[in-house]
Order: structure tokens, then C-alpha cells, then sequence
């Protein structure tokens, strides 16, 4: 129904827990690298991923691959910190993509810059300068899904 877009995702437990709230979100895992990381069916099953089989991954050699395999217009939204548009403000649609930076560098300039108006942001407290990435893709696929609850439910 929707899909996660990870680039160059850090920490393998943060994209352990993406992977399950995609198999149970009914979201594809779309991972760009690179990936600070090993993804084999190995790696996974030591880390007891053991619904990774489940999960409906593609894996990007770059960025530039991932653009070039998938067209982004208005059906896309990059999370940051660098925006004051609220992620529940977003119209999200059967299909959209949603996109999430590495835990160390974010999603990067060039592209925020040029999607400038699908950027979105989870409101925090200035206590804090960020949270952390399973916890913020599950916040915002599940306004998504909240949105198009008629049409994934039935």
C-alpha cells in the first residue's frame, strides 16, 4: 500500500523493527545504499529476523539508482527536521513514498531541496534534536494508513 524508503540506513536493529512494521503495515522496504550493514538471509536470520522472507524488500545500489527506477512527483514526502510542515498535514495516498534519512546524516540536501514542499516533519520539543528512526517511520506510515484506512481494511 505504501512505501518506506530508507537511505543508507546505520544501525541493522533500527531497520530490523522498519522490516516488521512493513510486513505488518503491508508496506514495501525500499533500502538504498549504502548500508553500514549486512542484509543476507544469514545476517537476518542470526539477528532472529525470522519474518524477514515475509517482507517485501527492494535494495537500491544508490540513490541515483532508486530515482532512476521510480518516478517521484507528488506522490513522494521526505522526512526531516529541517521543515515546519507537520507530517499529519501531508495528503497521503494509496502508493506514496516516504523517505527517511540514516540515523547519523538525515536525508540528503540536494534531494530536500529539490522536493522542498514534500518535506515533513514529526513535531518534538526543543528538549530533544531528533527521534529515533523505527519509532518515526512507524508514526508516519500509520498517519498514512489512518488516512487510507477505508481502502487498506476492506
Amino acid at each position: 500500500m505504501f512505501n518506506l524508503v530508507l537511505v543508507n540506513p546505520q544501525i541493522p536493529n533500527n531497520t530490523g523493527a522498519i522490516g516488521r512494521l512493513c510486513v505488518n503495515a503491508g508496506a514495501t522496504l525500499h533500502i538504498i545504499k549504502p548500508i553500514a550493514f549486512d542484509i543476507d538471509e544469514k545476517a537476518v536470520r542470526r539477528a532472529g529476523l525470522d519474518y524477514w522472507h515475509k517482507l517485501d524488500l527492494l535494495v537500491w545500489e544508490s540513490i541515483d539508482d532508486f530515482f532512476t527506477n521510480n518516478t517521484i512527483k507528488d506522490n513522494a514526502y521526505f522526512a526531516t527536521t529541517k521543515t515546519d510542515k507537520p507530517y499529519f498535514k501531508a495528503q497521503f495516498k494509496e502508493g506514496d513514498y516516504i523517505f527517511f534519512g540514516s540515523e547519523t546524516a538525515g536525508i540528503p540536501e540536494n534531494i530536500l531541496h529539490k522536493y522542498k514542499e514534500q518535506n515533513i516533519t514529526i513535531p518534538m520539543t526543543k528538549e530533544g534534536r531528533s527521534l529515533n528512526l523505527a519509532i518515526s517511520t512507524g508514526i508516519v506510515l500509520y498517519e498514512a494508513i489512518r488516512q487510507n484506512y477505508d481502502s487498506f481494511y476492506k
